[in-house]
């Protein structure tokens, strides 16, 4: 079968492979209808992991979601993943056996796949399981860590969207910063009650306030760079930011010595993958049933800005769209 590997020289080839005939035990079989190129794809092409290596399962297998339907499964594999369409997020759930996800049929551990509901369209979920498991795992974690409202800097990006969603059904209070008053419209029609532009005059003292009123401690910081540099001065005292994301590129965020000790600040890094919510299999397994109950909200979709044939993976990598459209491998 047609697969997308990495190279010694941390490169990408399409490549021929043998398909996975029958599923390990713990393990499914899917027919893979996309995969989705997430920022985390292009970064671990240029930035090696702790250990030097990069995400790929067997035969080199590159990408970390997708979407497709179950075609066989092994034993230990629950019925209900039986002829199921699935969105798959392997990065949490990574065996020697995996084959996933920029190929035709993947092999992965069950439990890095979310059943999709009948009637959707696979494709408009081919990432959507990485981001809300990000978001479920972020909103677990504040309120254990004692924080009550939360302070969004991506607002329209996809996990912004989803944690316009999930914020509400938690009933935890929310404030969503955009860029210009369309990304404000599309929030509040999605229901989000607090949403800031941040090029109006006055945003940082609106901000300040906002945030005392609500007790939003905890930032979800997709952006970083000169986003995070302006906002860091009208946070709450004892505030702390989880930064997660790379929207910002490489532009340095600014703080001094004096803010974090005055404000009490906290920077911390973020990945759904080093929170209870994965580590704990009880806990992952909750989240994964609370997140297949959501699933089917428009919010939660795959935003799509171009489809790929493997064949042009090199443009599907390239790819830059509209903020949040992903490039989508079509296999």
């Amino acid at each position: 079968m047609r697969a997308i590997c990495t190279t010694a020289s941390r490169a990408l080839e399409l490549r021929d492979i043998p398909k996975p005939e029958v599923p390990v035990p713990g393990h499914l079989i899917v027919q893979m209808d996309s995969a989705a190129i997430m920022p985390g794809d292009r970064f671990f092409l240029t930035h090696p992991q702790p250990n030097g290596s990069m995400r790929g399962g067997r035969f080199g297998v590159y990408g970390a979601n997708g979407a497709g339907t179950v075609v066989a499964v092994g034993q230990d594999v629950p019925d209900r993943y039986i002829g199921k369409k699935v969105c798959v997020y392997v990065s949490y759930a990574q065996t020697p056996e995996t084959v996933g996800m920029w190929c035709e049929f993947a092999h992965v551990p069950y439990h890095s796949c979310l059943i999709l509901p009948d009637h959707v369209r696979i494709r408009d979920y081919t990432g959507s399981f990485a981001n809300a498991l990000t978001v479920y795992a972020f909103l677990s974690l504040v309120r254990e860590d004692g924080h009550k409202g939360v302070i969004v800097t991506a607002g329209t990006s996809a996990t912004g969207l989803i944690a316009a969603s999930m914020s509400q059904r938690r009933n935890i209070p929310a404030i969503f910063l955009v860029r210009s008053l369309e990304a404000r419209d599309v929030l509040l029609r999605s229901g989000a009650e607090h949403v800031l532009v941040t090029a109006e005059e006055g945003f940082r003292d609106r901000l300040s306030a906002l945030a005392v009123q609500l007790d939003a401690t905890a930032v979800f910081d997709g952006v970083g760079g000169e986003l995070l540099s302006q906002i860091l001065p009208s946070l709450p005292m004892s505030s702390t930011v989880y930064v997660y994301g790379l929207v910002g590129g490489a532009t340095p965020a600014q703080v001094t010595a004096e803010l974090i000790i005055s404000q009490k600040l906290t920077l911390r890094h973020f990945s759904s993958l080093e929170t209870p919510t994965v580590d704990d299999p009880v806990k992952r397994a909750a989240a994964i049933r609370d997140i297949e109950s959501l699933i089917d909200d428009p919010m939660f979709k795959t935003r799509i800005g171009q489809e790929f044939s493997f064949e042009q993976f090199e443009d599907a990598v390239a790819y830059q769209g509209s903020p949040g459209a992903r490039a989508v491998l079509v296999a």
